[in-house]
């Protein structure tokens, strides 16, 4: 069972609708026995930093998180929710993300031509270790295109946890890795073929591994 947790921070059903489509039993939820008893666990998330982390904190699903990682279920966050594991954004000054991964979470620039927040289609380049990506048909030359919508990027302290990464006035680390914790800036439920192999190679990972 993959548990989709469940802070009222949007964009829940779609992720739910692709995990379905491939034959996932999945759950919406913020159940504590719930969450505890799935076999992989997804963050997903659209909105502010802040309102988030204030969500999380009033449904007490931060402590459960970190149990969670802790015991190496396999667990996956989604735009908002790969920023969340991280220690702090820009976008929210003073407020704790979960911490759970190294890196700092900034704006992206403004630049002539460059439109903020940064929504549409980018291709990844992969740095071939990541289990997301395994068995993912690409072109050779531009790698995966998935779809974006964010104001904030990630730059990783930890360079080993990065395996995927995209260009859009800044490089972007659009995907990481560590343990049993992945994460994806963009979203995967919305990127067509790409998107739903990346998520049933998360659905495929086992506990512990």
């Amino acid at each position: 069972m993959i548990a989709i947790i469940d802070y009222d921070a949007g964009n829940l059903k779609s992720v739910e609708k692709a995990f379905r489509f491939l034959g996932q039993a999945c759950v919406v939820t913020r159940d504590y026995g719930e969450l505890r008893r799935a076999d992989k666990v997804v963050l997903p998330g659209v909105g502010s930093f802040g309102e988030a982390m204030s969500q999380l904190k009033k449904y007490e699903l931060h402590k459960m998180i970190g149990e969670i990682v802790e015991e190496r279920v396999p667990f996956l966050g989604i735009c908002l929710g790969l920023q969340l594991l991280f220690a702090g954004s820009e976008e929210s000054g003073g407020v704790e993300g979960l911490g759970i991964l190294p890196g700092d979470i900034l704006r992206i620039p403004s630049a002539e031509g460059l439109k903020i927040p940064h929504i549409g289609w980018n291709s990844l380049t992969l740095t071939g270790h990541g289990r997301l990506f395994r068995n993912l048909c690409t072109d050779q030359k531009t790698g995966p295109y998935v779809y974006f919508v964010h104001s904030y990027y990630l730059t990783a302290s930890d360079r080993h946890i990065v395996t995927a990464s995209t260009e859009y006035g800044v490089t972007i680390d659009a995907s990481v890795e560590r343990d049993q914790v992945f994460a994806c800036q963009f979203h995967p439920e919305k990127s067509g073929a790409a998107g739903l192999k990346i998520l049933e190679n998360f659905a495929g990972l086992q506990h512990g591994f």
